[in-house]
Parts: C-alpha cells; structure tokens; sequence
C-alpha cells in the first residue's frame, strides 16, 4: 500500500490527503509541487526518477480502503537537498525523459 507521508522531504510543507502539491517519485518520495519543479526539476534526489501526483485515498467509506482505515502515516521524511550529492545526479538525469532514465 502506498504510504502517503505527511510533509515535502525537503521543506517539510505539509501535504495532507487532499492536498494538490503532493508529488511521488515510483519509491514513494515525496516533495511538494514547488520543490519539483522550482529546485528537483523532475529529478528525485534519492532515486533519479521522476515524479507525479501523488493520489488522493477516498474520504467516503464505502469499502475498507479509505483514509479512515488506512491514514496518512505520522512518520515525516526530512532529508533536505544535499546540492552536492544531488548535482552528480540531476547531471546525469535532467535531460532524460523519465521513462528513459
């Protein structure tokens, strides 16, 4: 099941359930909209990949799998860019289309 964390792993701006700024890279990474696009520019920081929207889990229970029975966890990520370590892979990866890389 895809945990859905609380906060951006760089600024720690909260990102709730509905929040639109969520962004996911396929290992579950999470930063806000502004960090992907202003300072990652698509590049994840931990894997290389890109990212996307993060879903939203349904408010309404009408099956088992809604935000009741399964929350945002509590635990925050909160690695902030290291732009050293981070340049070897943006250069290796910013020219890539993500499904390329």
């Amino acid at each position: 099941m895809l945990e859905m964390r609380p906060v951006c792993e760089n600024c720690r701006k909260p990102l709730p359930n509905e929040s639109e700024e969520a962004m996911i890279c396929t290992y579950e990474c999470t930063f806000c909209k502004d960090c992907v696009e202003n300072i990652l520019e698509n590049v994840c920081p931990n894997c290389g990949g890109g990212f996307t929207n993060r879903p939203t889990r349904p408010n309404k229970c009408i099956t088992p799998n809604c935000i009741k029975n399964h929350p945002v966890t509590q635990k925050e990520v909160y690695k902030p860019i290291d732009k050293e370590k981070f340049k070897l892979i943006y250069d290796e990866f910013v020219h890539l289309h993500p499904r390329k890389r």
